[in-house]
């Protein structure tokens, strides 16, 4: 597969991205964006320094002006393009991949992301057939110091606390850097868990969509009475809960959460959500006063929706959160800061809190290695000829009742499964439908 995703940038260090590439990927981005403040960060992967080094020399060779804000969380890098008014940004990060991966994430100025539609593929094609050349003065490097700035802003978003017990997973990631520090200067008792900086993962993927990553917090909130346990990956622009039981709570449902806590401060406010969420998100959305906007999966797609419409957030079920204060930036801090901000308020234990918003049996996302993607895709719209049929993004098909989506991913090699139901019998039967048709989950 190519390295140029629909959203980012990511692949093998070594083999598929090396240091030539990563330059090249510099030279190419400066010439594209044309801008000449460029703010660059990378993540505490083994091969971060080096491949931020090529890529710098790729944007100076270009004339950009570069300014390395070092080690640093991508949100944070977001913070930085917005905060600092340039005109924009990359982060040298493989997000939750393995440790042998390495990757950028790109943005304009005002943290607005490059996707294959607006940059990506405009890059892709320079970096192939080689960027014209540059006449002009080289750029400059100067290295600046955001984290006390960074901090301040994320504060923005937090109300009082009541002294929550509070499990914390930073998985070895980014998270580990600066939120911490966040955290401890608040009522909460944080418990933190893996908050080293490590891009060799030594204890668990830094996925928190996957159980078994997240099956020692769950112990551990349990084992020890908490409130909640929160957990970020590799680059911490997501954050995924479980609630005082141990359980996961989706991350649509905390998107309905949160919507309950923000759409009444601005009625009429657009929500934006991913097509793979319940049902009870948009209802929920609607009933608060807002504007739900369905969109198709992915951060670059999310963001530029929400941008148009002028939202106050929005939610995917990956657990990118976006708000309208973070320069409609996903940020897995702020959505925690969201959710602390609610239970704080409400005596009841986070289970009970959610309760009401999980009323629909639904199968979360299940992965399925097919190799003919395209044509399982058209079977279904044969097989479900009768129902509402959407294609925004793969196949979705609704019935009165019921209701499934299957798509290609984005970022792996896989076809993906979305289906929920407004009961368990109706939820069992249409899941073993399914998955008589796509075959076995992959692992």
């Amino acid at each position: 597969m190519s390295i140029f995703k629909a959203y980012d940038i990511r692949g093998i260090y070594g083999s598929e991205i090396d240091l030539a590439i990563s330059e090249k990927i510099g030279l190419a981005y400066a010439r594209f964006v044309g801008g000449k403040t460029i703010v660059v960060s990378n993540d505490m992967r083994g091969s971060g320094p080096e491949v931020k080094a090529a890529l710098i020399r790729g944007l100076t060779a270009q004339g950009a002006s570069v300014i390395d804000i070092g080690l640093a969380e991508t949100p944070m890098l977001y913070f930085a393009v917005g905060f600092l008014g340039a005109d924009g940004g990359i982060a040298v990060t493989a997000s939750h991949n393995p440790p042998q991966y390495t990757g950028f994430k790109m943005v304009r100025e005002q943290a607005i992301p490059l996707s294959g539609d607006t940059g990506i593929k405009d890059v892709e094609r320079m970096v192939a057939t080689g960027v014209p050349a540059y006449s002009g003065a080289k750029g400059t490097v100067t290295a600046r110091n955001v984290v006390e700035d960074y901090k301040a802003h994320v504060r923005k978003f937090m109300k009082p606390w009541r002294p929550l017990d509070l499990v914390v997973d930073y998985a070895n990631g980014m998270g580990g850097y600066v939120i911490p520090d966040i955290l401890a200067a608040t009522p909460l008792r944080v418990q933190s868990m893996y908050p080293e900086l490590d891009g060799s993962f030594p204890n668990h993927e830094a996925n928190p969509l996957k159980d078994e990553n997240i099956a020692e917090l769950s112990r551990r909130v349990v084992a020890t009475k908490a409130h909640l346990g929160a957990t970020f990956d590799g680059d911490a622009d997501r954050c995924a809960f479980v609630d005082e039981k141990g359980e996961r709570v989706p991350s649509d449902i905390i998107t309905a959460l949160i919507a309950r806590s923000l759409v009444p401060k601005e009625p009429g406010t657009a929500v934006v959500y991913d097509l793979r969420s319940s049902k009870v998100v948009p209802e929920e959305i609607t009933r608060l006063g807002g504007r739900p906007i369905r969109e198709r999966v992915g951060h670059s797609f999310m963001k530029a929706v929400l941008r148009k419409e002028g939202g106050l957030f929005g939610g995917e079920l990956s657990g990118h959160f976006y708000f309208r204060e973070n320069w409609y930036s996903d940020s897995g801090i702020i959505a925690l800061i969201e959710v602390l901000n609610i239970l704080a308020a409400d005596p009841r234990p986070f289970s009970e809190v959610v309760r009401e918003l999980r009323k629909y049996p639904s199968t979360g996302e299940i992965n399925f290695e097919v190799e003919d993607k395209d044509g399982v895709i058209a079977n279904l719209g044969k097989r479900y000829a009768d129902g509402k049929r959407d294609d925004l993004d793969g196949i979705t098909i609704e019935y009165p009742g019921w209701w499934f989506n299957v798509r290609k991913s984005n970022t792996e090699p896989l076809l993906r499964l979305n289906l929920e139901a407004t009961s368990p019998a109706l939820f069992q039967a249409k899941k073993a439908e399914l998955l008589a048709i796509l075959g076995t989950p992959h692992a």
